[in-house]
């Protein structure tokens, strides 16, 4: 069902991101030679009218080939060179380029909304009045390998709803006082009462929290999160906001991990490709459908992200290409645009391939 799931919302995300540059092509009068999902070979196609709709062997992405977004003799001097995209005002080719990026926003905006009118799952932390939230309860956010918590079976996604020693349990529970106690028991057996997600009654097992300096810890990062509902404009309004919240700490985080890369502090352990993302999926789907939701609409906005990198083959690439060329006054030379977009390309599948070799091997 993961697998199902996964390559659903992979279908949106990349259906969605090629339209935005199919439609914007479109408007402006160029032409479009194909529309397709997944990357060749090739497995079949249905042309309509000037374009080709494809299916393609590797589910990892999708492209829409515009005409003349790639110069060659044919596009820039051929019969149809009036409808290329390199024979357009730079402005409308920045447009094309950029609409994919903007639809995945979009979209990221549509499905945290419609996560609110559903009911959304949001931490205390970011509502300013907590009577806003219903059903309110400490989750287990992540466990950390090999933790006293993890040996235990404490999963993500637990909720906290008890603890104690023996049979005297308290439900007073907040992440403070759940703090309070693990730090007072260091080495002494602790009886946790848990639900777990698609489960109704109480779980219990018990934990032994271990000493690290001063600290008596169980190795969980916890949140309280309760359901925020809201009505319909107040759900949009909600949804931006946690777009532009989602791109800022998206934005942050990949800095972060492409600094740490150059300077030889990166890890792969910080990055996950469609193998890794197929078992995050079948988390946020056991969580519910609200969850579900907001780990597509993260995964439009990290897409837009990385789509606006300034690395050849990518939006962000092309869109550095045409500034280049506004500032210069005339056209890049052919030649290296094209073979600079072809390596990132490959650079861009070998690391992919490398990634899910990772997450692979991380399995086992």
């Amino acid at each position: 069902m993961s697998i199902i799931i996964f390559f659903i919302i992979l279908l949106v995300l990349v259906i969605v991101h090629e339209f935005g540059h199919f439609y914007s092509a479109k408007k402006f009068g160029i032409r479009v030679d194909e529309f397709g999902f997944g990357f060749p070979p090739k497995l079949f196609g249905v042309k309509k009218g000037e374009t080709e709709y494809t299916f393609n062997l590797l589910p990892i992405g999708g492209f829409v080939k515009i005409f003349g977004e790639n110069p060659d003799d044919e596009n820039t001097n051929g019969p149809d060179a009036s409808r290329s995209f390199v024979h357009k005002p730079k402005w409308q080719q920045a447009i094309v380029l950029f609409a994919g990026v903007f639809a995945n926003f979009l979209l990221a905006w549509v499905l945290f909304s419609f996560g609110f009118m559903y009911g959304m799952a949001t931490s205390v932390s970011n509502v300013v009045d907590r009577g806003q939230l219903e059903n309110v309860k400490l989750i287990v956010v992540s466990v950390l390998p090999e933790s006293p918590a993890e040996v235990a079976g404490i999963k993500a996604g637990d909720a906290i709803v008890s603890l104690g020693e023996g049979e005297e349990l308290t439900t007073e529970i907040s992440t403070e006082t759940v703090q309070t106690f693990i730090s007072g028991n260091a080495n002494n057996p602790v009886k946790v009462g848990y639900i777990r997600s698609g489960a109704e009654e109480t779980q219990y097992l018990e934990v032994t929290p271990k000493l690290d300096g001063d600290k008596a810890l169980i190795g969980i990062n916890m949140d309280e999160v309760g359901i925020a509902k809201l009505s319909f404009f107040k759900a949009f309004a909600e949804g931006m906001s946690f777009t532009l919240y989602a791109t800022k700490g998206t934005a942050v985080g990949l800095y972060s991990l492409i600094s740490e890369a150059i300077v030889g502090r990166g890890s792969m352990e910080a990055v996950t490709g469609p193998v890794g993302m197929v078992g995050i999926v079948g988390d946020a789907y056991d969580l519910g459908f609200s969850y579900l939701l907001s780990f597509a609409a993260i995964i439009s906005i990290n897409l837009a992200i990385i789509n606006l990198l300034p690395f050849p083959a990518l939006d962000g690439g092309r869109l550095f290409f045409l500034l280049i060329e506004k500032i210069k006054g005339s056209r890049l030379n052919t030649k290296f645009t094209n073979t600079a977009n072809i390596i990132g390309f490959g650079i861009l599948i070998s690391f992919m391939l490398l990634v899910t070799y990772h997450d692979i091997v991380k399995l086992f």
